[in-house]
């Protein structure tokens, strides 16, 4: 069964690379109008717009940094501009600042709960907001709106040397349901994915020869996972083929969190 989410309005944030350009590519192949968020390079996230138009799609490329409300505003209205609407919002910008905890600076615990979370919650607001005004439009979806949340295995596994990025994951969880909890009654479905390794540009050297034997050993499914893998439940969540899917966290690890390194402890 294709899905199909033609007529439809998709903002992807921190979709210029990786698991967000993976997610918009996937969204805009399904037939959804695609705006393509980035922080601080155009270029990337301006090419994919450009080669989704050339595929015969919709997609403009807006900068912003979602961790600041002024620029956030500014996405949404750039959005409703170019498109008129708004019916799927995917949460996705994320970084990462490690430390140990007793080497960790207050500003690098700041700068990645300012953007994993907190910028999160200024989206997923703004979405809302965008949702209730333009109201239900059945012609395009069972759903009044949709957001997804991107967070990670590390919502639940502990990740010592990571504790802002872990602690930003869990905050996500629960601002997920309980977003979900509040707006499910306006039609508005609200849910997250958790992915466990995946393959992009960025983590190669985490995720290839030596580094990959070394990961493999926590994947019980025996694979890195590939981002295809995280944006095909992207446009799943996304489709009506998912309505009765709210308040939930798909999480996409090959059997990560299953905590394969205790199977001979039994």
């Amino acid at each position: 069964m294709r899905i199909s989410l033609h007529g439809q309005v998709a903002l992807v944030t921190g979709g210029s690379s990786g698991l967000g350009a993976a997610a918009a590519s996937a969204l805009a192949e399904a037939g959804a109008a695609v705006v393509i968020n980035y922080h601080s390079h155009a270029e990337p996230a301006e090419k994919l717009a450009a080669q989704i138009v050339a595929n015969g799609g919709r997609a403009i490329a807006v900068g912003a940094d979602i961790s600041q409300e002024d620029q956030v505003h500014n996405l949404f209205a750039q959005t409703l501009e170019h498109f008129g609407a708004l019916d799927i919002l995917l949460a996705n910008s994320g970084l990462q600042k490690d430390a140990a905890i007793t080497e960790m600076t207050l500003a690098d615990w700041n700068t990645v709960l300012g953007t994993n979370l907190t910028g999160q919650f200024l989206c997923a607001r703004s979405a809302l907001r965008q949702f209730i005004a333009q109201g239900l439009r059945p012609d395009v979806s069972r759903a009044m709106g949709k957001i997804i949340h991107m967070s990670s295995v590390h919502q639940t596994i502990p990740w010592a040397g990571h504790a802002n990025y872990a602690a930003s994951k869990g905050g996500v969880d629960l601002l997920m349901r309980t977003i979900a909890q509040e707006v499910g009654e306006l039609k508005i479905r609200v849910n997250s994915i958790a992915p466990g390794a995946i393959r992009t540009a960025i983590n190669a050297e985490e995720t290839e020869g030596s580094a990959e034997q070394k990961l493999l050993k926590l994947i019980p499914y025996g694979r890195v996972g590939d981002a295809e893998d995280v944006a095909n439940a992207v446009v799943w969540l996304a489709s009506d083929l998912s309505d009765y899917v709210h308040g939930t966290s798909l999480v996409i690890d090959g059997g990560m969190s299953l905590y394969p390194e205790f199977r001979g402890n039994g």
